[in-house]
């Protein structure tokens, strides 16, 4: 993994998003904001605040570091909470509501590091998403566990290679920074008119 001893955290979310999104801002450094990655860059800005509180029986900790050398993660969690000696990472989001698996990918690759550290078993996740004031439970179950860690896989040898992923238009195109970028629509275009040149 040439320029990454370990998987950032984040990388899982953009990777399940858009392998292609992934490969331009982590291989390639290519990064453009838009509406959404600023709200979430504000969001994030007033969350990644280092504190530690009880809340009743909640004790609840911001912006702290999680690692795991099994899974060669590494990250910052938005706030992890612990009620009963019972650990699970709380992730903030800009929108309304998760669309797509991305979010609960990058919750369970939390839940993956908490594990290691506390030498617990994290059973859930929430992501917090700030437009609804809402969580949404993330079941960190043997299904979600095994997606995460061939995400990882995945990631590794993206890395690795640096082989750029085919870009593929799908409706989340229509959100993402970085569509001006690589155009997949365009793309296509190009080759049905090829098809109907030859």
């Amino acid at each position: 993994m040439d320029g990454f001893d370990y998987v950032p955290i984040a990388a899982l979310n953009h990777y399940a998003y858009c392998p292609h999104r992934c490969w331009r801002m982590f291989c390639i450094g290519d990064f453009v904001d838009n509406q959404y990655t600023i709200e979430g860059t504000s969001l994030h800005e007033r969350v990644h605040t280092l504190s530690a509180e009880n809340r009743g029986e909640t004790y609840q900790v911001r912006s702290i570091w999680l690692k795991s050398e099994q899974y060669q993660l590494l990250g910052k969690a938005d706030l992890i909470e612990e009620t009963d000696g019972q650990f699970y990472p709380v992730e903030y989001k800009r929108g309304d509501k998760g669309e797509w698996e991305n979010d609960a990918m990058q919750v369970c690759a939390q839940a993956l590091c908490l594990e290691e550290m506390t030498q617990t078993t994290v059973s859930r996740g929430y992501v917090y998403y700030a437009a609804s004031h809402q969580r949404q439970l993330v079941e960190i179950d043997a299904g979600l566990r095994e997606q995460a860690i061939a995400l990882i896989s995945e990631i590794v040898q993206l890395f690795a290679t640096g082989k750029r992923p085919e870009a593929v238009y799908t409706p989340r195109c229509r959100g993402c920074s970085l569509y001006s970028q690589c155009l997949p629509q365009a793309k296509d275009k190009v080759r049905r008119y090829q098809e109907a040149v030859e």
